[in-house]
């Protein structure tokens, strides 16, 4: 249960998939000027990560290691998460067609995101148990839910702030992502 604890930890605070692994950034930068299309493209990827995690890792020990086909895994891999994003897709554009129309482009880009492919591939790299691989993926899709929330947050409030010309738009948001993933090295004394 301590291990648990640990990855709990580990992956949505202090080696925050996008503050400290700088993966997933497209996303993270382009889906986060309002708080409502950063929470619906969040829940997303928490979607796909948690499923992928879940997906891959039988796939990886049942079917490609006994096999030999270990060098197979990245393709194998963005096959499944390609599957579960256009299973997500398909879901939003029917029952929720505003945040599909608000996600735009990004939603068929969570299939290239780094992010669901590095969980997948750290769960492996770590020697993580099933468990450990679904907590795994779920908390560092949190981890992203979360970091890409209070950027969203801070851009609507940012919006509203006078702002030197030389930081409007992009450059005023990289400093607030830096100063957040400065903030978050300050999770690192919990583990």
């Amino acid at each position: 249960m301590g291990n648990i604890f640990v990855i709990i930890i580990s992956s949505m605070l202090v080696s925050n998939v996008v503050l400290s692994q700088f993966l997933g950034i497209c996303p993270f930068l382009g889906v986060s000027k309002q708080v409502s299309t950063a929470v619906g493209m969040g829940a997303a990827v928490t979607f796909v990560i948690t499923i992928a995690s879940a997906i891959t890792w039988p796939i990886y020990y049942f079917l490609l290691e006994p096999r030999g086909l270990d060098y197979l895994q990245t393709i194998v891999f963005i096959l499944v998460i390609a599957a579960l994003v256009q299973f997500v897709e398909m879901v939003l554009k029917k029952f929720m067609p505003s945040l599909h129309a608000s996600l735009g482009v990004y939603l068929p880009l969570i299939t290239t995101n780094c992010a669901v492919l590095g969980v997948a591939l750290n769960n492996i790299t770590n020697g993580y148990n099933f468990i450990e691989s679904v907590v795994c993926g779920l908390f560092t899709a949190l981890g992203f839910l979360l970091s890409i929330t209070i950027l969203a947050g801070i851009r609507e409030r940012i919006e509203y702030n006078d702002v030197p010309h030389s930081f409007k738009g992009t450059p005023i948001v990289l400093v607030t992502a830096c100063l957040m993933a400065i903030a978050f090295c300050g999770f690192a004394g919990l583990v």
